[in-house]
């Protein structure tokens, strides 16, 4: 009879046993579903956050562009009634750059200072011209564009045309 009372008592521990892991077996599942619909909502506030960072990011630039082509709308307005004179339709395009400008400043981005002397650091030479005088060696020519920094980096360089001085003459 005690083999009985051990075979039952096994039994029952069996039993419990596999009650106890399927009750485990559920929670594990369960903690998985959790686990994964928290997952999705901190990933869906994340994209919500980055959507809107981006978006007030952006929005002072936008809409310092959005105020830029206003005034193109105004100028070419102007161009085609023909209100303006030469004089003042020069004054008005300087008036474009200038503003242009100041929305770059806004970013702090600012010309760089021309040079002169050719400087590698922030120019490239697109175009080198040879000359017999010593004295142009290096020396600017022309600037073709302006070159731009943003702080202490090199957004753009300015690109130049060059005069390389040859011994005996052009060529």
């Amino acid at each position: 009879m005690a083999q009985d009372d051990t075979a039952k008592a096994v039994q029952q521990l069996r039993d419990e046993l596999r009650s106890l892991a399927g009750t485990l077996k559920d929670r594990a599942q369960g903690d998985a579903e959790l686990k994964q619909h928290a997952f999705d909502q901190l990933y869906e506030e994340l994209k919500s956050y980055k959507n809107d960072w981006q978006y007030q990011a952006e929005k002072p630039l936008l809409l310092d562009l959005l105020l830029f082509y206003d005034s193109l709308n105004w100028f070419q307005e102007s161009l085609i009634k023909k209100e303006m004179s030469r004089d003042v339709v020069a004054d008005s395009f300087q008036y474009l750059i200038d503003e242009f400008l100041e929305l770059l400043y806004r970013r702090d981005v600012v010309p760089l200072a021309t040079n002169d002397s050719f400087d590698r650091t922030n120019q490239k030479a697109v175009q080198v011209l040879d000359t017999d005088d010593p004295e142009l060696d290096q020396q600017v020519k022309q600037v073709l564009k302006r070159g731009f920094q943003r702080g202490e980096r090199i957004l753009r360089a300015e690109e130049v045309v060059v005069h390389r001085y040859r011994e005996g003459g052009k060529g």
